[in-house]
């Protein structure tokens, strides 16, 4: 069970903080089920109220520090993923936002960024739904390591690049 305080990634939503755990906020005359009362961090417009118990949508702390720090000098050898039949190249996509799994958001923006490159390469568009795809995964990896290792959100990019070329530099 997440704290009051606590910055989680919730499904849907990304970054939220845990405003309070409190009892049905629809249904009061239900005691039982408690509800994360959640406010996401980079969308100021809305509460969220989450069952605690809530199996479908994931919930999970974000990185610590540590883990960002080791996931930014893994980039480089973190493989790309491309497979050929665009419906499941999309569904692969799709699983990793909603799971909000950092390895593999990393996987498709590079996959992305160097299929763009390719694109442009070759005197071709990019695709309208790689780039939605690439913006969100970017949107969530770093809103989440913004947060994990307190820069704005907007150097997260420039962080990540200086650590890549830092690897790059000792191999």
């Amino acid at each position: 069970m997440f704290e009051k305080g606590e910055l989680i990634m919730c499904g849907g939503h990304g970054v939220c903080r845990v405003v309070n755990v409190t009892g049905n906020p629809i249904d009061r005359s239900d005691k039982i089920r408690k509800y994360y009362v959640l406010d996401p961090v980079f969308e100021k417009a809305s509460t969220i109220y989450m069952p605690v118990d809530n199996e479908k949508v994931v919930m999970r702390r974000i990185l610590t520090k540590e883990e960002a720090e080791e996931l930014a000098g893994q980039i480089s050898e973190i493989d790309t993923v491309w497979i050929q039949e665009e419906k499941s190249r999309e569904q692969m996509y799709k699983e990793a936002i909603r799971t909000y799994d950092c390895r593999s958001l990393v996987q498709i923006i590079k996959t992305l960024y160097l299929r763009k490159q390719s694109r442009l390469k070759e005197g071709k568009k990019v695709l309208s739904s790689d780039e939605q795809y690439m913006r969100k995964a970017e949107e969530l990896l770093y809103s989440e390591m913004s947060l994990a290792l307190s820069i704005p959100k907007g150097e997260v990019e420039a962080y990540i690049r200086e650590m890549v070329d830092r690897q790059k530099s000792m191999v």
